[in-house]
């Protein structure tokens, strides 16, 4: 894909955002650009994940899902980050990547069973090689270091694809992690999708640092940071990095410069914490537009292949809205069953009233 060594992606400044193509579409980095197929199959995709973030967001207002973190205006870094693992690889998401595991091959309507309210991530991880969503905050990150860790002494062909927020970078979970799979050498990818708030928090009261990047230095791993906005650049990169730590040579964090447009989640009032002309700025970098404009202006995305790939993602949506719209028997007997291997008194207990309770209201 690339005329430009792994190691120049991987050793650039920590505060210079790498790009390939610049907000009009245009190449600015010669040698870079993948084929036109693999940009249709990267565009295709972005479609369908911003159609998910709409439809999900849409879900939530009829009722049908309790929340949803959307992930819209971010879709080339959740779309990259899916694209450039192999099967064996793990992906370890947060609450906003629902985009990432739809793209990595997961049936959108299991990842979004947790989002319904329902116990369990709806999908199994073992099987996806993709972890439970997580909603706290970088915890998920020392799950993903201790995967790749156990992965490295097997001997195993695997890397693990580790996502978090700019709010993450702050929690001592992230040090843990970023620590440990750098002395440990743990074929780990640290991608941290700068979305510039950590909720309402902006970027410059979590951190003085020049980039997020540069907190690599400290711990001695390589730090990039990236157009999040630019899928080709992404795509690059983060695949430099996947073949870095497949070879053994240790992780690396990657940051995507990226935005979130939409509100942290529908309970969030966004427009109390930043303004108009600051989400109509980013709009204008939007990384479905830029993918378009240069597709369309080399011709290799004309109107027939628009109209498949929309027809594709409204038959998606249609899926989803039926797949998240259908009732599901709850066994509330469930919340029992896997606290432990073998209950405790009190569980069986409480239990045993729960089931007393049903069985009165069947009656």
């Amino acid at each position: 894909m690339s005329s430009i060594a792994d190691t120049d992606l991987l050793s650039g400044p920590v505060d210079e955002v790498f790009r390939v193509l610049d907000e009009r579409g245009e190449p600015i980095v010669p040698g870079v650009l993948p084929t036109a197929d693999e940009l249709l199959t990267g565009y295709r995709a972005l479609v369908l994940a911003r159609r998910l973030n709409e439809q999900a967001s849409a879900l939530v207002r009829q009722g049908a899902l309790a929340v949803y973190p959307s992930s819209r205006g971010q879709e080339a870094s959740q779309v990259a980050c899916a694209s450039v693992l192999a099967e064996q690889d793990w992906l370890f998401p947060t609450y906003r990547d629902t985009a990432a595991i739809a793209a990595r091959g997961v049936d959108p309507v299991e990842v979004l069973t947790m989002l319904r309210g329902d116990w369990h991530c709806g999908y199994d991880p073992v099987e996806t090689r993709v972890a439970p969503q997580a909603t706290p905050l970088a915890t998920q990150l020392l799950h993903a270091v201790g995967v790749g860790h156990a992965a490295r002494f097997k001997g195993e062909d695997t890397v693990v694809m580790a996502l978090c927020g700019d709010g993450a970078t702050s929690e001592g979970d992230f040090h843990e992690a970023c620590n440990f799979a750098a002395v440990f050498r743990a074929p780990v990818v640290f991608f941290v999708q700068n979305n510039k708030y950590a909720i309402s928090v902006p970027l410059a009261r979590q951190s003085v640092a020049p980039s997020l990047a540069a907190k690599a230095v400290g711990y001695g791993m390589p730090g990039v940071r990236v157009d999040g906005n630019d899928l080709p650049a992404v795509m690059a990169v983060l695949r430099a990095a996947v073949r870095r730590a497949r070879a053994g040579e240790g992780p690396v964090l990657v940051e995507a410069d990226t935005y979130r447009m939409d509100p942290h989640t529908n309970a969030d009032d966004a427009t109390r914490y930043r303004s108009d002309d600051e989400v109509s700025d980013w709009e204008r970098r939007d990384p479905l537009t830029r993918l378009r404009d240069h597709l369309v202006g080399t011709g290799a995305l004309d109107e027939v292949r628009e109209t498949e790939i929309a027809e594709a993602a409204e038959e998606m949506a249609a899926l989803v809205r039926s797949g998240v719209s259908a009732e599901s028997e709850v066994d509330p007997g469930e919340l029992f069953a896997h606290v432990y291997a073998t209950p405790t008194p009190q569980l069986r207990e409480q239990h045993a009233l729960l089931r007393a309770e049903l069985d009165g209201q069947e009656a």
